[in-house]
């Protein structure tokens, strides 16, 4: 029995892989509602999503395509507006998306992110030593302490925040993907974090420095045609967001797996597995961002039998993808790091490939290796059902990951 169509995404996520198998059971592309009522196509399967991600059929861009939106009929009071607000890569489209990628991608090449490794590396020691400062018998947040700081403080680093305005500037990224705030909210957050990212870039024409966001501005002021101020204010919202919060996913929930399958852990020890193979496991079974807004027809397309017309607004379910069982059958909801197949779509693909996967990669491994090597004993505080999701259908993470610290037995 198939379940109800459209699902009606909830807007507290809390069981993103339990609402993923009901949109799944539609079909790999099948109508989901979202908050205010507004219908689209959430793409849950592989195959379907390896079209939908590689076709230039579908944009990125509501203001240009999406119908509803241009026709009024999906106006400022729709609760994801601030989706359809931002200026910056996840809004463009054609040659506006390959102009607003191009100046941040040069920054994250293979060759770049490797010389960064020293400082990640540093990042996650002081870190440490903090954790390791704390009584061992009181449990610690280790998402709040570890897990969020460790990738934050490397990307705030690399474009220039100062330490005293990082909290404030990237909880506008953190109130974006919160699916159950008002539509006001969602939009005054936008306003708020854009005049916060305006002043900032300002900042940086007063007061230049060896970081990225000075690289930004310097080219700015050579070509105009390069960023508009919208467009870099946007680059710097999705730039700070991207690069803290699918990585202090991803690394929550590698740990939160590993403790609660101790004889995937022990296989990591005993050298019969990779951290990689932790980390790409992790992604597959447990993708850092669940369903992520929006793609847009920008013609009458079909996918895998199924007919989007123009203008149509569709989600791509990262979190379900992950789990199809076409591509890993009856163990696909299992963690297993010895599996063959680890495929997955977690950071896109092709032209919309996340430009901070060989950042986020990095950081990941680096984390999980010195975490487990300076607490090898490290267990969970609480039982693993008393640990909730983070709230969100965007995201898929964990609202706290408490532990107790042990480096010794």
């Amino acid at each position: 029995m198939k379940s109800r169509c459209p699902v009606a995404l909830d807007t507290s996520g809390s069981d993103i892989h339990a609402e993923g198998a009901s949109i799944r059971e539609n079909g790999p592309v099948s109508q989901v509602e979202l908050p205010g009522g507004v219908l689209a196509w959430s793409v849950a399967g592989q195959r379907a999503a390896h079209q939908v991600l590689s076709d230039r059929r579908f944009s990125k861009d509501p203001r240009k395509h999406w119908v509803d939106y241009l026709n009024g009929k999906v106006d400022e009071n729709f609760p994801l507006i601030g989706w359809v607000l931002m200026d910056n890569l996840t809004t463009s489209y054609g040659n506006d998306h390959s102009r607003l990628r191009k100046p941040c991608a040069n920054a994250f090449t293979p060759r770049r992110v490797e010389a960064l490794r020293p400082a990640v590396e540093r990042t996650a020691t002081g870190l440490l030593d903090e954790l390791a400062a704390l009584p061992p018998t009181e449990p610690v947040d280790l998402k709040a302490r570890y897990s969020h700081p460790l990738p934050s403080q490397v990307i705030c680093d690399l474009f220039g925040v100062p330490e005293q305005d990082r909290m404030e500037m990237l909880r506008g990224g953190e109130i974006n993907v919160d699916t159950s705030i008002s539509a006001e909210e969602a939009a005054a957050n936008v306003e708020r974090w854009h005049q916060q990212m305006l002043e900032f870039v300002e900042s940086k024409r007063q007061f230049p420095g060896a970081d990225l966001t000075s690289d930004l501005v310097a080219a700015q002021e050579e070509d105009s045609s390069r960023l508009t101020d919208s467009e870099m204010v946007g680059t710097l919202h999705i730039m700070l967001a991207t690069g803290t919060e699918p990585v202090k996913n991803l690394i929550s929930n590698a740990v939160f797996a590993l403790l609660t399958h101790p004889e995937q852990l022990e296989l990591v020890g005993n050298d019969r597995a990779t951290w990689e193979d932790v980390i790409q496991e992790t992604l597959r079974v447990q993708a850092p961002v669940a369903h992520l807004p929006f793609r847009f027809a920008v013609e009458d397309v079909e996918i895998d039998g199924v007919e989007i017309k123009r203008g149509d607004p569709l989600l791509v379910n990262f979190a379900a993808i992950g789990r199809d069982p076409e591509v890993h059958g009856e163990t696909a909801d299992r963690f297993d790091i010895t599996r063959t197949n680890k495929d997955h779509l977690s950071f896109g693909q092709g032209i919309y490939r996340c430009i901070g996967q060989p950042l986020a990669l990095q950081e990941a491994e680096i984390a999980l290796r010195a975490l487990f090597e300076r607490f090898p004993h490290l267990t969970l505080a609480v039982p693993p059902e008393e640990i909730n999701a983070q709230g969100t259908f965007i995201m898929n993470g964990l609202d706290t990951l408490p532990v107790l610290l042990k480096e010794d037995a």
